[in-house]
């Protein structure tokens, strides 16, 4: 059976102001979802607020008809780098064990299987070489890498991911993408907050496109079209291959 994760009428406000107005959509697991929009049009706000992060003014979130908070365990979330803390004084292989802990218990101590289990997971990130090293000493794309390795460590079915692309190099790009998409053909359901429109159509199965109010979501080639871009920009729009961007 598929996972389902529906969004009914969020909105969210921040002191009086609304960031989002009554965003609505449903997906199912076994899909790659890009979030898009134009700066300011409460892309990494709709996240926080499908993970109950932040209060919604109204709505729902649920999956599988259950609210977020009893189905905790099965979520992973990838926040923003700028959002974490690098000088704290942790290395890469504590920092993915970390992820083993949501399934542990706060009060329950790593066994071997756990830490043998986090080091795959950085295998798979193709960090292992580094799992002594301070987190702080790496560059952008290894410890985006490392966050990936320790979303994976948790085991989850539904991840959540905040421009994991910014800031990175080109192969470490390619490693995460990869992953997703093996999350997804795993029959995982992945959320990434997006912002390089030239890589809509090669990394994503769904999207859904906001500027505060909801655009469209769905299928890429009924979302990602010049009407739908141009509404959610406000400029005209180029959807020229390769190079959909503002005119």
């Amino acid at each position: 059976m598929k996972d389902q994760l529906r969004v009914h009428d969020v909105s969210v406000s921040y002191y009086g102001n609304p960031v989002l107005v009554d965003v609505s959509f449903t997906f199912t697991s076994g899909n790659l979802i890009g979030i898009l929009g134009p700066n300011g049009a409460g892309k990494s706000t709709l996240m926080k607020a499908m993970l109950s992060l932040i209060p919604n003014d109204k709505g729902s979130v649920e999956i599988n008809g259950k609210p977020i908070k009893e189905v905790r365990k099965q979520i992973a979330y990838v926040p923003q780098r700028s959002n974490i803390d690098w000088n704290f004084p942790i290395t890469v292989k504590d920092t993915v064990l970390l992820g083993t802990y949501p399934k542990l218990g706060l009060f329950h101590r790593p066994k071997k299987e756990h830490k043998e289990w986090a080091m795959q997971c950085l295998e798979q990130v193709g960090m292992a070489d580094f799992a002594n090293q301070q987190i702080g000493e790496l560059s952008g794309g290894q410890q985006q890498r490392v966050f990936l390795a320790r979303a994976l460590a948790q085991q989850a079915d539904i991840f959540f991911l905040d421009e994991p692309f910014v800031g990175i190099d080109v192969s470490s790009e390619e490693v995460i993408i990869g992953i997703l998409k093996r999350l997804r053909d795993e029959g995982k359901l992945v959320f990434v907050v997006h912002h390089d429109l030239t890589k809509v159509k090669q990394y994503f199965d769904e999207l859904v496109l906001i500027n505060k109010n909801l655009i469209a979501a769905g299928p890429v080639q009924e979302v990602f079209t010049t009407e739908n871009m141009t509404r959610a920009y406000q400029r005209p729009f180029s959807m020229v291959e390769g190079s959909e961007v503002p005119l």
